[in-house]
């Protein structure tokens, strides 16, 4: 400062020349940073974190599956494709007296799971497996009843088929079965169905009605 001339630059020297005396002034009061330098980086340890837990998301539900059945089994088939990369504890399945679970894990970086919570029959789940093949996982349901056909394998699917059965009256009269019958098809088809129901009821009543 001494050999400055201008003033501009004895002013900026001043200012520093102050945050130095600041400085020092600091480590002399913090016996812990004396032994540091001026401008020498003082390291630290960062304090705790609170570590994060996984964010929990729900599985993908698996819909689709193929099916056969033997005297012993019903069968169940999963396509997934790459599932047989998968580590063993990845593939997991439970059973119950009419139900089971197939739970995958990771598989493309997320969770998916197949639950039948009321199958059509009772089954051994202490018989009851599963195995991983290349693309695909296999269940096999063993059946209560050996040599019994399942017409369907959830019991849901059984009721929903007995519902869309057109209903019939044993005490009335054919034409009155016939009627209500065309008109349960009428209101369960699509547009073509009730376009030509409704031509020939059309057609019906016109033939009727001539002398």
């Amino acid at each position: 400062m001494s050999t400055a001339t201008r003033s501009r630059v004895k002013d900026m020297l001043g200012r520093e020349l102050g945050k130095i005396e600041q400085e020092i002034k600091r480590k002399e009061s913090s016996p812990q940073d004396a032994s540091m330098e001026v401008g020498e980086v003082q390291s630290y340890e960062a304090p705790h974190l609170v570590e994060k837990k996984p964010v929990s998301v729900l599985p993908k539900k698996i819909s689709n599956y193929a099916w056969d059945q033997s005297d012993k089994f019903m069968k169940i088939y999963v396509t997934l494709n790459g599932v047989q990369n998968l580590p063993t504890e990845g593939v997991k399945c439970e059973f119950g007296p009419k139900s089971f679970k197939l739970q995958v894990f990771g598989l493309d970086n997320k969770n998916q799971e197949l639950y039948v919570s009321t199958l059509q029959e009772e089954i051994v789940p202490t018989e009851s497996y599963h195995k991983v093949k290349k693309d695909m996982v296999s269940i096999f349901l063993k059946k209560q009843t050996p040599k019994k056909t399942w017409e369907f394998v959830t019991d849901r699917e059984k009721k929903d088929k007995e519902k869309s059965k057109p209903k019939t009256d044993a005490d009335g009269e054919p034409t009155d079965g016939l009627m209500q019958m065309m008109k349960q098809m009428y209101d369960d088809g699509d547009d073509e169905m009730k376009r030509t129901i409704a031509k020939a009821w059309t057609e019906s009543r016109d033939k009727k009605m001539e002398p």
